[in-house]
């Protein structure tokens, strides 16, 4: 019978090479989230137990394992349009700012997941330039640490159930189209060509990624140590152009961890803006 459990000083030495691996703090008490992650790997690599599974994946020899360890324990759910108000700022607010410009604004969807992000994004880029005669173009990059949710993403193909989580039935039927395979839905090109994925580590450099006029990097930070939040908001600053703008999850805050931004309140919900220097 395999073995499911996890010792605790496995469990320690597993969060501090998760953390530096990829920037995630498990926290205490947190070891039913690395077995629920982590025990389907035991048999597709061979491994006895889960305490097998971690210390395999610490091993500079066990690539593989390791990068399905970092992909499976960095996998988040979404959904399309979540919290809403980032895009109703996005429609009402930010893009009629951009429009009769004749410049393409370009965003960044830093925690791709499974694409839902940076596909709302594109909707409602194709919503206001149906509504406006002269409206900004877009362009949505989309990253994430994991290569399985990547290929997702690409795929831009989604199941009834992915499909039911935050899209309206005038949304599906506007921007959807059946797929080869049954039970699934396919975005229109449309909405596709208007967005690309790349593998991104956010502890790593973000040089040659560009500039960008907004970030999207929700529900992403509250896994991070502050000294890393830090980190990766001096370096959204540096991606940013002047007067940039910077949306982050509902709960999470920059207080103490930058300068380089001033709130703005929005009606509801709030956004960040690079400061002018």
């Amino acid at each position: 019978m395999l073995d499911k459990d996890i010792s605790s000083e496995d469990y320690k030495k597993f969060c501090i090479f998760l953390e530096h691996q990829c920037g995630i703090v498990l926290g205490d008490n947190k070891q039913y989230l690395v077995k629920s992650r982590l025990t389907p790997l035991m048999n597709k690599f061979e491994a006895a137990s889960l305490s097998e599974v971690v210390n395999r994946s610490m091993s500079i020899t066990e690539r593989q394992l390791r990068a399905a360890v970092v992909d499976a324990m960095t996998t988040n759910e979404t959904l399309w349009f979540r919290d809403s108000y980032p895009f109703e700022v996005l429609i009402k607010d930010i893009f009629p700012q951009y429009d009769n410009k004749f410049k393409t604004v370009k965003i960044w969807s830093a925690a791709a997941s499974s694409g839902q992000e940076p596909y709302s994004i594109a909707m409602c880029s194709a919503e206001h330039q149906q509504r406006k005669m002269n409206a900004c173009k877009v362009q949505v990059l989309g990253t994430d640490i994991s290569p399985s949710m990547l290929d997702l993403c690409k795929s831009a193909t989604y199941d009834s159930l992915a499909l039911a989580r935050g899209l309206s039935p005038q949304r599906k039927q506007q921007f959807f189209e059946p797929a080869e395979q049954a039970g699934y839905m396919k975005l229109k090109p449309n909405v596709t060509q208007m967005v690309s994925f790349r593998q991104m580590n956010l502890l790593d450099s973000y040089s040659l990624l560009g500039k960008f006029d907004i970030i999207f990097c929700r529900n992403v930070l509250i896994y991070f140590s502050a000294q890393n939040k830090a980190k990766i908001l001096k370096q959204f600053a540096q991606a940013l152009n002047p007067d940039g703008y910077l949306f982050l999850g509902a709960s999470e805050s920059i207080s103490g961890l930058s300068e380089d931004f001033v709130m703005q309140r929005c009606n509801p919900g709030i956004v960040y803006r690079l400061k002018n220097k």
